[in-house]
């Protein structure tokens, strides 16, 4: 008998975050152990008037395309998939992990140019959604292995998932209205803002945080569980950064774990790059083309219902009381207009806590020298922001 909540998960899908429509078509992609999900939103999908069509992935078969594939094939790029993006109306993905450190032990490089050149197809994608011409929406499917390097059992990591796109509430896509509705005040004001700055004190031997981000000519999107679920940001495409970010979380891509990361930002480039773990990773990803060490989002985490950083960007990312900067590919309606076959999200922590040097403070947030964010809370005009 399938969990009762994967069905309430796949009406929100279905009825809110992508708002499937009569004739649409639906493209459903997802790992076959996600299967239980794809079967909810597929019915979902009918129900609805779309035409539902699975698009199979497979993390096994990708681990072994870089550990075969030459360079012919790592820069081959399938015209199904190119078609799939031109033709779909709306694309509902699943990230089903069987082993979150399968490709771990890929060779960067080769990872590096297959993304480059994919640069291309993402940067469709992303048109064709600011154009409001594709519908997406990428969500988690609980397994054995994120519960694993989340540190909780599957039925705890589940009751977290579940939780954290309150779908233990009577009605869910009400509950993520409000949501939406209550993030839109902010998102209006910090779109008559000129700079946002970001700032947290030193830390676990390192120098701390502070980054000038301009936001003059960005439009700060209200995320409020359509492209993302569980959702919980604001974010914005950046014209320009300087200053210095240590990210409090370990950044995790193709399933490598960066420790430490630190990164120098001048006139919105990474103009330095550092690591305790896997910094040759890190720079790899971030030399695999020009648009890579560009900062192509600048984010506020809002969703206070996600507490506890789990290895998931999904979640991480939308950790109340946190900011993340992602470098590389920037989303055109934010008014970025960078490109790259990268998109990483790092996460810093603006909550206080204890660490082994004793308490630290948390950070800040100011908007035009205006402070709205301290220790990890939205200050007074903002403060029933993420429920």
């Amino acid at each position: 008998m399938r969990d009762p909540r994967l069905d309430t998960l796949a009406s929100v899908l279905v009825r809110y975050s992508t708002a499937v429509r009569r004739g649409d078509l639906v493209g459903i992609a997802a790992d076959p152990v996600a299967f239980p999900l794809v079967e909810a939103v597929y019915e979902a999908a009918l129900r609805a008037g779309g035409h539902p069509i699975w698009l199979p992935r497979s993390n096994t078969l990708e681990e072994t395309f870089y550990e075969l594939a030459d360079d012919h094939q790592l820069d081959f790029v399938s015209p199904l998939e190119i078609h799939a993006i031109e033709a779909l109306d709306v694309r509902i993905g699943f990230w089903a992990e069987t082993n979150t450190r399968a490709g771990g032990s890929a060779d960067p490089a080769r990872v590096a140019r297959a993304a480059a050149a994919r640069s291309s197809v993402n940067a469709r994608f992303m048109q064709r959604a600011a154009d409001h011409k594709l519908r997406w929406v990428g969500t988690c499917y609980p397994t054995q292995a994120s519960a694993q390097e989340a540190e909780m059992s599957l039925r705890d990591f589940e009751r977290f998932v579940f939780d954290a796109g309150m779908l233990h509430e009577t009605d869910p896509i009400s509950a993520w209205q409000r949501f939406y509705d209550s993030q839109q005040r902010l998102v209006e004001w910090l779109n008559t803002k000129q700079t946002v700055r970001y700032t947290a004190p030193p830390a676990d031997g390192h120098d701390g945080t502070d980054l000038t981000v301009a936001v003059h000519d960005a439009t700060w999107i209200n995320c409020g569980g359509h492209e993302n679920f569980p959702d919980g940001e604001v974010f914005a495409g950046p014209q320009a950064a300087d200053g210095h970010v240590n990210y409090t979380f370990p950044a995790v891509y193709d399933g490598r774990e960066v420790e430490g990361v630190r990164l120098q930002f001048k006139d919105g480039r990474v103009i330095d790059a550092t690591a305790r773990k896997n910094e040759d990773f890190l720079i790899a990803m971030l030399d695999q083309d020009a648009g890579a060490r560009t900062l192509g989002e600048i984010a506020i985490g809002t969703n206070y219902n996600i507490k506890r950083f789990t290895k998931d960007t999904l979640f991480d990312e939308k950790i109340g009381g946190t900011f993340h900067a992602a470098v590389g590919a920037g989303y055109p309606e934010s008014g970025s207009t960078n490109e790259s076959g990268l998109h990483w999200d790092m996460v810093c922590d603006l909550r206080p806590r204890t660490t082994r040097e004793g308490n630290i403070p948390g950070g800040e947030i100011h908007a035009d020298g205006e402070p709205f964010h301290k220790d990890g809370k939205f200050l007074a005009d903002f403060a029933n922001i993420g429920g």
